[in-house]
């Protein structure tokens, strides 16, 4: 089969590789027909390179049919179609139990300390095989997959994989209160499907920043509040202009949909491209042990909520030795919630929601659909913010 594979920094081909089979007696096998391209692919392509080998597949945002099933998958047939999450997790342990999938503890990847395997992420993640390719190893496929009907295109289902619950996610840690205000920080895909299910949810003022034109007009379009962050000449500007905008208290809560690609400090720039420089077992020990991330995006969340107030945090961050402004969040008596995306604790939610009236614009949401064999040029572009490319599905 064809699929997208990591090479090295920056270098991802679409090569021949063996079609996956069935390993497990829970396990499937699916025909990818779409599969996302998502902005923490972006960290594989080069600031999580220490963790990647040569000949991994990358990608987990698929949807498909169903070709093979394990004897143990008794709720899955072929033909049916299908949304596979992210992670991959049992449904039975007891952090499953929880409604914390990403914990799984059938499949955490202890030998790392992490959490449950997913697909095409990194040895930290159990470099499972991933999705942006014709065909999939599902694990655990007696839990994972949702089916979904046939009849509308994939664009109607495929982001229940990781942008919508991962956004819906995002907006329930915020914990806006009826009627409350947000800010989303950053409007790429998880950021600007936020701000709508944010509105759906309640929410009497959302305000997107960024500073990539596009999506500041995307979401302007979609009716939120957009403050371009290249119009502020500090930080104290931004402050108060949300500030204006909130009745001078800030904003009940706030989403940091950044993460560590966040524009900001150029001392955690030339440690990320470090990383990529040397060889690979010490640029796991400085990702691990260094703070490497650019932390301005979370900084300025939690400058910008109001005392008493949330911040919720769905971009990815990879360092472990961040410093964290404490005495601050301290003294405002913040309330911080993050982490990956439970997919399944939230999909039966948002499932009612893609729906002929399509409330959160899902139809419409991704900007580029292209072939798997574009994959390469499509990173380029999408790093690079090129074409107004904000969301991007391949057509195996």
């Amino acid at each position: 089969m064809r699929a997208t594979v990591w090479h090295g920094k920056r270098d991802v081909r679409v090569e021949n590789v063996p079609d996956p089979t069935i390993q497990e007696d829970t396990d499937a096998v699916i025909r990818v027909t779409s599969s996302g391209l998502c902005g923490s692919d972006l960290h594989l392509y080069e600031v999580l390179a220490p963790f990647m080998t040569p000949g991994d597949i990358l990608g987990h945002e698929p949807m498909g049919i169903v070709e093979e099933t394990g004897p143990a998958v008794k709720n899955l047939k072929p033909g049916d179609r299908v949304v596979v999450p992210f992670q991959i997790a049992c449904g039975s342990c007891w952090m499953c139990a929880k409604g914390l999938p990403t914990q799984c503890e059938t499949t955490q990847v202890t030998e790392q300390g992490m959490g449950a395997r997913l697909f095409g992420y990194t040895k930290l993640y159990g470099a499972v095989p991933g999705a942006q390719a014709e065909y999939l190893r599902v694990p655990q496929a007696h839990y994972g997959p949702i089916k979904v009907p046939d009849g509308p295109a994939d664009d109607r289902f495929v982001f229940l994989s990781d942008v919508l619950p991962t956004a819906w996610q995002a907006v329930r840690y915020a914990d806006v209160p009826e009627g409350g205000t947000l800010v989303v920080l950053g409007l790429g895909p998880i950021g600007a499907m936020a701000c709508r299910v944010a509105r759906h949810l309640g929410a009497e003022l959302v305000i997107g920043v960024d500073l990539v034109p596009e999506r500041l007009e995307r979401a302007k379009l979609d009716g939120t509040v957009t403050l371009d962050l290249a119009a502020f000449d500090s930080p104290d500007a931004l402050t108060d202009a949300v500030k204006e905008l909130t009745g001078g208290r800030g904003a009940d809560s706030v989403i940091d949909a950044v993460g560590t690609e966040a524009h900001g400090s150029p001392v955690a720039k030339l440690a990320q491209a470090a990383t990529g420089l040397l060889p690979a077992n010490w640029g796991q020990k400085l990702m691990e042990t260094a703070g490497v991330d650019r932390l301005s995006a979370l900084e300025t969340a939690i400058t910008l909520a109001r005392r008493g107030g949330t911040v919720s945090i769905s971009g990815v961050y990879g360092g472990a030795a961040d410093p964290l402004p404490m005495m601050t969040m301290f003294d405002k008596q913040l309330t911080l919630r993050m982490g990956q995306a439970n997919v399944r604790r939230w999909s039966d939610e948002i499932l009612p929601l893609l729906t002929d009236d399509d409330p959160l614009g899902v139809d419409t949401f991704a900007t580029h659909h292209m072939p798997l064999d574009s994959a390469p040029d499509a990173y380029a572009m999408f790093q690079k913010k090129e074409d107004g490319a904000i969301k991007v599905l391949f057509r195996p």
